[in-house]
């Protein structure tokens, strides 16, 4: 998106470098990610800086608003609702589509957030082979706030760990070496020294939880949650007997379930920005667009792109039963912004904030993005192309 620095990346790759990368981020990270990593970051030049920064803080603005809790107690399924939820999550994550203004600028759109970590390890990991195996301008940076690699790995070890002891916080996810993101569960017990643990190896007594580790039964202070419980009620006939987490457990979660909902598509309709598409829960549409076509339609408890309906009719609103869990969005129009060797490619950014307890607001901290030359984005949705899958962003300062 930085001209020059794009030409000059495009004219300075080679096949050998990107392999080069490619082995040195499975040497890092100790095992090789399951998805397509792509070729090349993505430079964003100081002006959209500026938006992206503007429009995550005026997002920020409504999830501090007082009644917070109160727009959103629907947010979550009645039986997704676990116990000792805290005032506010621990990690935000907060998407954002590559667009074109009317006057030909870039432009963030929202896309979706969640109250939920993602790659909060390997996107470093990720940033710091990028910057060992091709030239990325000094005056980029992957991080915010005037974090670097140390600062900010401590940061996540304040969060995660904090003052308990790293035998007694756990990552929790179901079937963790399964999962696509799984690199991210080993740079993350490399970082914290914590140990990945699946939701069938949890050991109950009374309200207290408990691991193996190395042969030793080990008391769970706290949980570093990646299951995504939707996910876990899909898998649930296949696993067996394990601890319900949806009882009174004596664990603090980081972060806690409950905010996977409340930070969500659901809040989109709260949320007044002009990088904010205009978002209405389908029971309370006013009145039905006779441009359907500009329309997505969502489902509230569907993720990772799952149930979407980009081309959206009259019949599929007819169709549906439940209009309180769906959401019509204005669609979004992505740019062809990132010039590759063979075909200009689409992006969405994903920024990362980080909320310590105590802290009056969250911090902007991270980043990852995720480039694509289809029609869906993510890395479920790449085809065959190359110079598309999982990156990251250096950003030029506003």
């Amino acid at each position: 998106m930085i001209t020059a620095i794009r030409t000059s990346y495009n004219q300075q790759f080679t096949p050998e470098k990107y392999q080069q990368f490619l082995a040195g981020i499975a040497q890092d990270a100790g095992i090789s990610p399951a998805f397509r990593v792509a070729e090349t970051p993505v430079f964003i030049p100081a002006d959209l800086t500026g938006k992206l920064i503007q429009v995550c803080e005026e997002i920020v603005n409504v999830l501090l608003r007082p009644d917070f809790k109160t727009i959103t107690r629907d947010a979550i399924p009645a039986a997704l609702k676990v116990p000792r939820e805290n005032d506010h999550p621990h990690f935000i994550v907060i998407d954002f589509a590559v667009c074109h203004a009317e006057d030909g600028s870039l432009v963030p759109q929202l896309i979706e957030l969640q109250g939920f970590p993602t790659m909060y390890a390997f996107q470093e990991v990720m940033a710091r082979q990028f910057k060992t195996h091709f030239d990325i301008p000094a005056s980029l940076s992957n991080f915010f706030n005037g974090l670097d690699e140390t600062t900010y790995y401590q940061l996540l070890r304040d969060v995660i760990v904090g003052d308990t002891a790293p035998e007694e916080v756990i990552l929790l996810e179901v079937k963790p070496e399964e999962q696509k993101t799984r690199i991210d569960f080993h740079c993350t017990e490399k970082a914290l020294g914590i140990k990945t643990v699946c939701l069938t190896a949890l050991i109950q007594e009374g309200k207290q939880l408990f691991y193996l580790r190395d042969g030793v039964k080990t008391p769970i202070r706290k949980i570093y949650n990646r299951i995504i419980f939707d996910d876990l009620q899909r898998q649930a006939d296949s696993l067996g007997e394990y601890v319900n987490l949806f009882q009174d457990l004596d664990v603090e979660w980081i972060t806690h379930p409950n905010w996977f909902y409340r930070i969500s598509k659901y809040i989109m309709p709260f949320i007044h920005s002009e990088y904010v598409p205009k978002s209405w829960f389908l029971h309370e549409l006013p009145v039905i667009p006779t441009d359907l076509e500009n329309y997505v339609l969502k489902p509230l408890f569907s993720f990772a792109g799952q149930g979407v309906l980009i081309d959206v009719t009259q019949a599929d609103l007819d169709n549906i039963k439940d209009p309180e869990n769906w959401i019509l969005q204005h669609k979004v129009k992505y740019a062809p912004a990132i010039a590759t060797p063979d075909g200009p490619a689409i992006c969405e950014l994903r920024m990362m904030y980080v909320w310590p307890d105590g802290a009056a607001r969250p911090m902007l901290v991270h980043n990852l993005a995720r480039i694509s030359k289809g029609k869906m984005i993510g890395v479920g949705f790449n085809s065959q192309d190359t110079w598309v899958g999982g990156s990251c962003c250096f950003f030029e300062q506003p």
